[in-house]
């Protein structure tokens, strides 16, 4: 397993070792033990899978405390774009955001920390995208900002008139209007 670091120091890529033959490929998606040694100790207690079309934004989401939540995301089959957004007031990198592209291909995962928004963008026809939390999800813990928000200008790869978003999503506020941030120096893991 390789970690890649990416320009937010807490939001990494993980490539996984990849053994391919005639038969087909293999690889390790998750250990517990790797994950640790490489990234954080953290304890994954729920997975989730969503599959979506061409254009489904989903985000930008996260959880308030007692019920934030870290999350290893991939993407089984199809290809996305997937962002993830400093939400830590009195970060350096506050406002930031790594994006990467997800996909059946390159089997690439992004560990997304406690403390930061996260979306996604289907850019294939379809897309299985699965993730990993390391808490439960809460309804009534639920937050999001803008997936358009003018002042963090992400490119997310396809036309404007293409996003397709649920009805609470286009509800979202952007950053600056944002009814709940967490703190830097709370404990993201």
């Amino acid at each position: 397993m390789n970690i890649i670091k990416t320009d937010i120091e807490e939001v990494v890529i993980i490539e996984p070792r990849i053994f391919e033959d005639a038969r087909g490929y293999f690889f390790e998606s998750f250990s517990q033990q790797i994950f640790e040694e490489k990234v954080c100790k953290t304890t994954f207690v729920q997975d989730n899978e969503s599959k979506s079309t061409f254009g489904v934004l989903r985000g930008l989401h996260f959880q308030k405390p007692p019920h934030a939540q870290s999350k290893l995301v991939r993407v089984i089959k199809g290809k996305v774009l997937d962002v993830a957004v400093d939400i830590r007031k009195g970060s350096p990198s506050f406002g930031q955001y790594v994006a990467v592209e997800l996909s059946e291909e390159n089997h690439l995962q992004l560990f997304v920390p406690r403390g930061f928004a996260h979306g996604f963008v289907v850019l294939s026809e379809n897309v299985i995208f699965q993730y990993k939390c390391d808490n439960y999800y809460a309804p009534q813990s639920e937050g999001a900002i803008a997936w358009d928000d003018p002042d963090l200008n992400i490119d997310w790869k396809i036309s404007t008139d293409k996003v397709i978003l649920s009805e609470k999503d286009k509800q979202n506020k952007p950053l600056k209007h944002a009814e709940w941030l967490f703190d830097y120096k709370e404990n993201l893991y």
